[in-house]
């Protein structure tokens, strides 16, 4: 079999990692090194010899993370890295870039102060749109986060990236809500894939880490150069850990979306809950587009309860579930995402759903709720 005949749990688990030696661990621990040793004159021209510049650890889960999406895969530090590095590498002064105006926030926030110098001609559309006629006339880079982050609403990649790329802009999605396994934007038209592995690829909430993954390669390589450069490398240890835990992905994901529909389920219709939102969900209004475009639904959904009070209640009696602004990890946590300035309600949550059993999560979420 080939690589592209092998599932999802098989790829997550056998992908980066070495030919079996006997006497040898499965997955080689992580590689720490700042110079490598040169030997002759005659080493090879892809020898390590700076950790700044290579390390085999942070190879072997760019080739996991690649075969996954089906690019190129460039790790970098942390999402927000990851984001920086490729606006960095794709802008020009004077250049026009599309965002989503109900994407990460951050990513707003670093485009309009830490690339104010560039003079941008920054356009800001929603996720859902509409994209009017010549939105992408002149444009660069367009930015797109589908599902996006908080609010979950989804836009059409194949369509917009046919339509950015016949007015000459290049495409990039941001995946983190989604992750590989769910949704792989280069397969869809998608120049460049890139996502916080800090959340439900690593999966464990003990890491920050980052990447970007292309389809081509010259734009790989300048990545790279971007990353050596700038010295926004990935620790070793940090790596091997994510690399440890794409093995389980495919389960962790599969009882994160089943513990989602659970709990979409027993919110519907709840007096205390308006706005519930998870594209999985068949009335949802981005459903049929996500049916479409997704491999599989997430643990990532959203609702509204009627203040910050409410929440900071909601949080004091649940035994299991807790705040904390990161999702995608084992345990279920919310976050109440207006304390970080996003434009949603007081009372906007979002909830990632963990990996505890469903029944359990579900009579304590309705109890919580009061």
């Amino acid at each position: 079999m080939t690589t592209g005949e092998l599932g999802d749990g098989t790829r997550c688990v056998q992908g980066g990692h070495p030919e079996p030696v006997a006497g040898k661990p499965l997955l080689p621990g992580p590689v720490f090194a700042a110079p490598y040793h040169l030997g002759g004159s005659d080493r090879a021209a892809d020898t390590d010899f700076y950790g700044r510049a290579g390390n085999p650890t942070w190879r072997a889960l760019e080739s996991a993370i690649g075969d996954l999406e089906g690019g190129h895969c460039v790790l970098l530090p942390s999402g927000m890295a990851a984001i920086s590095t490729l606006l960095r590498a794709v802008l020009e002064p004077g250049d026009a870039v599309v965002l989503p105006t109900d994407g990460y926030y951050a990513t707003r926030q670093f485009v309009h102060d830490e690339l104010a110098e560039l003079g941008l001609d920054i356009r800001e559309i929603p996720t859902p749109g509409p994209w009017p006629d010549g939105v992408f006339d002149g444009v660069r880079l367009v930015l797109l986060e589908t599902p996006s982050n908080p609010g979950l609403d989804v836009c059409d990649i194949a369509a917009l990236a046919e339509r950015a790329h016949s007015a000459g802009a290049w495409v990039a999605v941001d995946n983190t809500t989604a992750t590989p396994l769910g949704q792989r934007p280069l397969e869809l038209g998608a120049d460049a894939v890139l996502a916080s592995d800090t959340k439900a690829l690593s999966g464990h909430s003990d890491v920050l880490l980052g990447h970007v993954s292309v389809r081509d390669s010259a734009l790989a390589d300048r990545l790279v150069r971007a990353r050596t450069l700038s010295g926004a490398i990935p620790g070793p240890f940090e790596s091997w850990l994510a690399h440890r835990s794409m093995g389980t992905l495919d389960l962790r994901l599969a009882r994160q979306a089943e513990n989602a529909a659970a709990l979409v389920d027993a919110l519907r219709g709840h007096p205390a809950v308006s706005g519930l939102r998870w594209p999985g969900m068949p009335e949802d209004p981005s459903h049929e587009l996500a049916r479409r475009q997704m491999r599989r639904w997430g643990g990532v959904f959203r609702f509204e309860l009627a203040d910050a009070r409410a929440v900071e209640e909601f949080l004091r009696r649940s035994r299991l579930v807790v705040g904390a602004t990161s999702f995608g990890g084992v345990h279920s946590t919310i976050d109440r995402r207006a304390q970080w300035g996003d434009p949603v309600p007081e009372g906007f949550v979002r909830f990632s759903a963990g990996c505890e059993d469903s029944a359990d999560l579900v009579a304590d979420v309705v109890n919580a709720l009061g």
